[in-house]
């Protein structure tokens, strides 16, 4: 019985949350700030990587839906829901992380990526901890050649929710300001050390992004946690 419902529940649940996004978030204002903009990477022959944090999958996937994106999402049975959502975005996911599947995913990334498709990567994995970057990022860059285009969202009003991330959706008619950094561009071939240093370069770099976007829209940093000196 719990099978069947889990099944049915997939066929409903994802396109019930689809429509209920488009409409809820249609009616947000965006303002983008800084840096250089997705727009001028993600285009037909010059793809890239986009990093940001769990908390803002929701609004972020759906922002950059206009862009044909390959997405990694979690390999557990909650994540066929994510899946499901982003094939409804026209989106591409790609099932693994660091705690399931996560050479197979990050494989699947790489070819895809070399195949032209622009990437995504929740920098923070699937279970955290929250706004600490793992390596799956800087591999991807490495191996690739692209470059890694952080961005972090903030609204004034918004509803969080109480997961590990505390997961953040802008009510319907925010301001939603968008802030997006340089490129970052990692070298081929890569050692651990190496590797270390610019997984944290690209975590201060989203916690950066993150605390000026929460400081622009009059907010401390949504989660309670402490944030970087600007």
């Amino acid at each position: 019985m719990a099978d069947l419902w889990y099944r049915w529940s997939l066929a409903i649940v994802p396109r019930v949350v689809y429509g209920v996004l488009r409409l809820w978030f249609a009616t947000c204002r965006v303002k983008e700030r800084g840096g250089t903009l997705p727009k001028e990477y993600v285009r037909p022959g010059k793809p890239a990587i986009g990093a940001f944090w769990h908390y803002s999958l929701p609004f972020t996937i759906y922002y950059f839906r206009k862009f044909r994106t390959a997405v990694m999402v979690s390999a557990s049975k909650d994540g066929e829901y994510i899946a499901r959502l982003m094939l409804l975005m026209e989106q591409v996911p790609v099932r693994g992380s660091s705690h399931r599947g996560g050479v197979k995913a990050l494989r699947a990334m790489i070819d895809l990526l070399l195949q032209g498709h622009n990437g995504a990567i929740v920098a923070d994995g699937s279970q955290g901890p929250a706004r600490q970057a793992q390596p799956g990022c800087i591999l991807m860059a490495s191996r690739t050649g692209l470059p890694i285009l952080p961005s972090a969202w903030a609204a004034r009003h918004v509803l969080i929710f109480n997961s590990w991330d505390r997961m953040a959706i802008p009510l319907p008619f925010s301001t939603v300001v968008i802030r997006h950094g340089e490129p970052l561009w990692v070298e081929p071939g890569i050692g651990a050390d190496q590797v270390e240093a610019y997984r944290l370069e690209l975590e201060q770099r989203l916690n950066r992004l993150y605390d000026a976007a929460w400081h622009e829209v009059g907010r401390e940093a949504h989660d309670g946690g402490r944030t970087e000196q600007q």
